[in-house]
């Protein structure tokens, strides 16, 4: 462990490559436990506080200990981050050589079959589409790894980078004729050979999922798996060991069929028609279910005429499309390949429709977006799934993230889970919060139950922004919530307001960041995985306490079974997931040793009711005003009364 401390010294090696290095024990405590963990083969669940440095402490014995490895991050930008900006940095310091591989999802790699068949189609693109694909094309000849994060001209986002790439489900494998130039197939062979494997939930979790029903395997054995932002990983899971199956499933595989028709079978007339059926119906299904994008209970299918007639019509032309696609398999692979999918498809809607007679251990429900639908079926618990899978990983498995307890106790994220005999840890921030920031909770809030709620809390939070010039984050709870308030502030404030959804995520941070006085209004996706550090962001105001919608079909099925089995579903799941919602929004005001900041919250449960003290106990040892001018004299001086 010598080695290991030295590293994090105030001369050490750290300290040569990080300006203004600071010593912490916190980050020196974890990389020690990472570090025993790894040595005894002991799993480890660890919380590191905002400013720990946990990146670098779960890096540095993982590469020193020699081992084969695996992270797994919350997002494509956190593995970006790593393999871009922190393992080149311990390059330098780290003597001994070590392979390094970022492996992400198909559909991250451009296919050049997929692409020439796109660009050789005679199927109709729009103009739009056409440049879009003519601009990959160029691209095409010059990358050497085909990650669409690295092709500037077309955004990530863009549909048209579906007809570029490809899915399990239309690549052909080794019957493809690009075998060659196949860049999946090179990143792979990278992630074997790998000493360091930086992938992210989605794609771990879809490896458990194709182990799970036998197709085989996306990743290498290691000895080694870290789970960085831990706290997402059971969401994530719950997705791929159930079945979603919706719009763009079936549009895919319409759209696959037709560029193959008019290439290899159009003599098969019927499997055209078949196809823009497909289509038809598709949209006609999405139609039925009205305009609101929202989720809701299955019961709402069976209960509507309406949308019992676009389902029962949809799989009456799928498997019109299956029957076609019979025919036509035996033209090529790849409409071989189509067949293959249709079967899958109908089987997996076939599954989703019946009455479940197990339903006891799932639950059925749908999600409307504005121009699709997702059908599915989620198991209400996954620790038993998980297990299996971490059965299958004969590694030793280290969790991390920032917020992993609730009041120091990691019993909801082990049980979400199933984790047994894990070894706990728990570091806090190594910041000041005391004097860096102040929590502010006004008298006289309404409760979050009023029509007016919205309307009443601008009169708490307008001499807020007044006092912070603008330079905050708004976060809600609900988009209904964030669209009402935007509406109220246009005529209330000359503060920009930057707000989620008019501009991509990445570019809506980087004109927060840019202009010195904006209030950025964001929902769920701001609350987490957002770093402003500086003055741009010195208020954080958060309108609820971010307990999930009682009317989500997921999570009323799973309170209802825990009910069912004698649990307190309210304490052990809700209050529990709502507090660590609560402390990641909490985690985007201070992110380094000179912010300073003040975080407002504007529900009248955090006192008014006995479960508030948990929320308070679970969040940073910030100083607590009820008093506004306090507030104003934090951000005139630094100097507030107390």
């Amino acid at each position: 462990m010598t080695e290991l401390t030295q590293f994090f010294s105030e001369s050490g090696e750290l300290s040569q490559v990080i300006d203004g290095f600071q010593q912490r024990a916190g980050q020196l405590e974890m990389a020690l436990a990472v570090a025993d963990a790894i040595n005894r083969k002991q799993n480890l669940a660890v919380e590191a506080g905002t400013g720990i440095g946990k990146t670098f402490a779960y890096l540095i014995p993982t590469i020193l200990s020699g081992k084969k490895a695996l992270v797994s991050t919350g997002s494509k930008n956190l593995q970006d981050q790593l393999l871009g900006q922190d393992l080149p940095v311990l390059r330098k310091i780290i003597k001994k050589p070590f392979k390094v591989a970022l492996l992400k999802g198909r559909s991250n790699y451009l296919c050049a079959y997929r692409l020439k068949n796109a660009l050789n189609s005679s199927y109709g693109f729009s103009k739009e589409q056409a440049l879009s694909l003519a601009k990959i094309a160029i691209w095409a000849k010059r990358t050497d790894t085909g990650d669409s994060a690295e092709m500037f001209g077309v955004p990530e986002n863009d549909p048209v980078w579906y007809q570029a790439t490809s899915s399990v489900d239309n690549c052909l494998g080794s019957d493809c004729p690009d075998l060659a130039d196949c860049h999946v197939l090179q990143a792979r062979k990278k992630a074997l050979d790998a000493d360091l494997l930086i992938i992210n939930h989605h794609l771990l979790c879809a490896d458990g999922s194709i182990r799970d029903v036998g197709f085989g395997e996306l990743l290498p054995d290691v000895e080694i798996i870290v789970i960085d932002e831990a706290h997402q990983l059971a969401q994530t899971a719950s997705n791929f060991f159930g079945i979603q199956i919706g719009a763009k499933q079936f549009n895919d595989l319409a759209t696959d069929t037709l560029l193959e028709f008019f290439k290899d079978a159009t003599d098969i007339p019927a499997l055209r028609t078949a196809c823009e059926g497909l289509q038809q119906e598709t949209k006609a299904l999405r139609l039925a279910f009205g305009v609101e994008a929202r989720r809701g209970e299955w019961d709402e299918i069976t209960d509507s005429p309406r949308l019992m007639a676009g389902l029962v019509a949809l799989q009456a032309q799928m498997q019109q499309v299956e029957e076609q696609l019979a025919v036509a398999s035996a033209n090529t692979q790849a409409l071989g390949n189509c067949y293959k999918r249709a079967q899958e498809l109908v089987r997996h809607l076939s599954v989703v429709v019946a009455e479940d007679e197990d339903n006891e251990q799932w639950v059925r429900w749908f999600e409307i977006h504005k121009k699709s639908f997702m059908l599915s079926r989620t198991p209400l618990d996954i620790s038993t799934n998980f297990q299996k899978f971490m059965r299958q990983h004969q590694a030793t498995w280290i969790f991390t993230s920032a917020t992993l307890s609730v009041a120091q106790e990691f019993g909801y994220f082990s049980a979400r889970l199933g984790l047994e005999n894990i070894k706990t840890a728990c570091w806090d921030s190594p910041f000041d919060y005391a004097s860096q920031s102040l929590f502010y909770h006004p008298r006289g809030l309404p409760q979050p139950s009023a029509d007016d709620f919205i309307p009443r809390i601008l009169t708490f939070v307008l001499p807020v922004l007044e006092a912070s010039r603008g330079r905050a984050f708004f976060l809600f709870t609900s988009h209904r919530s964030l669209a009402l308030a935007e509406s109220l502030l246009q005529a209330k404030t000359a503060f920009p307001l930057l707000v989620q959804g008019s501009l991509p995520k990445a570019k809506l941070i980087a004109e927060f960041k840019a202009t010195d006085n904006a209030v950025l209004l964001g929902t769920s996706s701001f609350w987490e995985g957002v770093d402003v550090r500086g003055e741009a962001l010195s208020c954080v105001i958060i309108d609820k306490l971010p307990f999930s919608s009682p009317g989500d079909p997921v999570l009323k099925a799973r309170l209802a079974a825990m009910e069912k089995n004698g649990k307190n579903a309210f304490f052990e799941y809700q209050l529990p997931n709502a507090a660590i919602a609560l402390k990641q929004g909490v985690g985007r005001l201070i992110r380094d040793m000179n912010d300073r900041g003040v975080l407002m919250v504007c529900d009248p449960r955090l006192l008014k009711r006995a479960y508030g003290q948990f929320f308070l106990d679970s969040v940073p040892p910030m100083r607590r005003t009820r008093n506004l001018a306090d507030v104003q004299a934090f951000f005139q001086d630094g100097k507030a009364s107390t």
